[in-house]
């Protein structure tokens, strides 16, 4: 029975764009886009050739990047994106977990405070820990300090300062950047994989375990889980997730104009690499949120999260502006 319709002659194949050609000709397709064969791509630390039709990739295993920015939102090692604003002191991420407690080599902690008069809460500063002596940083007001150095350190670390970002590097795999405001990257080499613990989750891959507690249990609630990692009993638990733009609904149409631009064409060749919803909704809540000031710097913190996750998936998006978010490059040279 004849069926209507195209098809490549024998020995030849379908290329997506209604052609026919070779199998050694056959295109790639990632994130909806064809590549030719023998294109490359990079994902993660690996890079993926085109080949036949398939990719093939190195097999480099990759640092892994945990994010906090703004007003409570976090990205951890496995790509899980949720939301906390407790006031406290909390374990961003340590290798003291479980079993292991005796044998870790850092902690790194989150100390946040209310931003704005909605109750969310933002980063204020970093502690963080290093090695058995317990080398202490404080990461806070622009700055970075030592609290505490001893001699004989197990673990040593440098610091520099590149473009905006402030980066402590230590010699036992973890890294520290920070843009001296309310965003910290960690990142960490793959010895930690599933080693480690706290609101950062455990880097073993698989993100629908990272709501561990600091118990070993494993929720599904992100306030259960972001209240457990608390440093002091003192502080109250978050018992509600806060919603500024009801709080603050005279903010919220400004807050989605502006934030809009993570939706427009300025970002049209990342959307299809990174999934932009959570991140404008996380800045249209960042906007509505910050009404003691410092309105432009949270819209601005919350759009380059965006960007630096789309940097990361190779898509570079130049979108500052003179009049969005600029940066006043002489200043820094």
């Amino acid at each position: 029975e004849c069926v209507s319709g195209c098809v490549c002659p024998e020995g030849l194949f379908e290329d997506g764009r209604g052609g026919c050609v070779e199998e050694k000709d056959c295109p790639c397709i990632h994130n909806n886009l064809w590549y030719s064969p023998g294109q490359k791509i990079t994902v993660d630390c690996n890079t993926c050739t085109c080949q036949k039709g398939l990719w093939t990739c190195t097999e480099d295993v990759c640092y892994g990047t945990c994010t906090i920015y703004g007003s409570g939102h976090y990205i951890t090692f496995d790509g899980k994106f949720y939301d906390f604003d407790g006031s406290c002191e909390y374990v961003a991420t340590q290798d003291f977990c479980g079993d292991k407690n005796s044998g870790g080599s850092f902690s790194i902690i989150t100390e946040n405070v209310p931003c704005g008069t909605t109750g969310v809460t933002c980063s204020k500063a970093i502690k963080m820990f290093l090695g058995v002596s317990n080398d202490k940083l404080k990461l806070e007001d622009k700055d970075y300090k030592e609290i505490q150095r001893d001699i004989g350190d197990d673990v040593h670390y440098w610091n520099r300062t590149v473009g905006l970002y402030l980066v402590i590097e230590a010699s036992n795999g973890v890294m520290l950047i920070w843009d001296k405001k309310t965003t910290v990257f960690i990142k960490l080499t793959p010895d930690y994989k599933g080693k480690v613990c706290g609101l950062c989750g455990n880097f073993d891959d698989k993100s629908n375990n990272d709501f561990t507690t600091r118990s070993g249990l494993q929720d599904t609630n992100a306030l259960i889980f972001g209240n457990s990692w608390k440093q002091s009993s003192m502080c109250p638990d978050v018992t509600e997730e806060i919603k500024p733009c009801d709080v603050k609904p005279h903010r919220k149409s400004w807050a989605e104009k502006e934030c809009s631009i993570i939706l427009s064409e300025v970002f049209e060749i990342c959307r299809s690499k990174v999934y932009p919803i959570p991140f404008y909704e996380a800045c249209v809540h960042d906007a509505c949120s910050c009404d003691s000031g410092g309105d432009c710097e949270c819209f601005c913190s919350a759009v380059a999260a965006y960007a630096q996750e789309c940097t990361k998936a190779q898509a570079c998006v130049f979108w500052r502006t003179p009049d969005i978010c600029p940066i006043f490059c002489d200043y820094y040279n």
